[in-house]
């Protein structure tokens, strides 16, 4: 009988679920107009229309728990000068040099003037940035991330944070990508090594459990 790959993974005790923290944050990496408007060679499909309106509902569960909401943004000099051989690698990136409105925030993601936002250059929030010493100083123990692109700067981002020693979920309806095959594919990878996957509902539900002082 030939051993599936679910069984496989079983037998060898991935995708062990986590003790989740009482200190979360909300990160929100990389909703940028780029993957939403057709003309763009970053546009992204349904995929990421749904990733943008569920992490709009999670966005409003945390500010009304207090929870840190952390925005991030990839924006480039121009030229990509800053950005190295992933600028040269991706072509596309060129939509995030500063100044296109393209690498602004999509519509319905306003962030407040009181919440963060980690400007980089790389797929992980992590490199190169203020983000883990940001997160330590708020005394946050669990990283919940959204975001774009599955299979990008959402898996660089969670693989750090977990590297980091931040309890880590992915909100698997939170975040999106262009192609189901890809998304489906580093969800299922991150699931067994790296981060919980959560929707945003059992997300939701985390922050307001917390917020009413019960133990997750």
């Amino acid at each position: 009988m030939i051993e599936s790959l679910g069984q496989n993974y079983a037998r060898a005790g991935y995708h062990a679920r986590q003790v989740w923290g009482q200190r979360p944050a909300l990160l929100l990496v990389d909703f940028a107009r780029a993957y939403f408007e057709p003309g763009s060679p970053l546009f992204g499909g349904q995929g990421c229309v749904t990733a943008r309106d569920n992490a709009a509902r999670l966005l409003a569960a945390a500010r009304r728990a207090g929870r840190p909401v952390i925005f991030t943004e990839v924006r480039y000099l121009p030229g990509g000068v800053d950005g190295g051989v992933f600028f040269r690698k991706a072509p596309p990136l060129r939509v995030m040099e500063r100044g296109n409105p393209l690498g602004d925030l999509v519509a319905g993601l306003e962030r407040r003037p009181d919440e963060p936002m980690v400007t980089k250059q790389y797929p992980s929030a992590f490199f190169g940035t203020s983000l883990a010493a940001m997160l330590t100083a708020l005394g946050v123990d669990t990283v919940l991330i959204t975001g774009l692109t599955t299979s990008g700067c959402v898996r660089a981002t969670c693989v750090d944070a977990m590297s980091h020693g931040f309890v880590t979920l992915v909100v698997e309806d939170a975040v999106g990508d262009r192609a189901e095959e890809p998304h489906r594919a580093n969800l299922f990878d991150m699931s067994a090594k790296y981060a919980d996957l959560v929707t945003s509902d059992e997300a939701a539900d985390y922050l307001t459990t917390l917020q009413q002082g019960d133990r997750k």
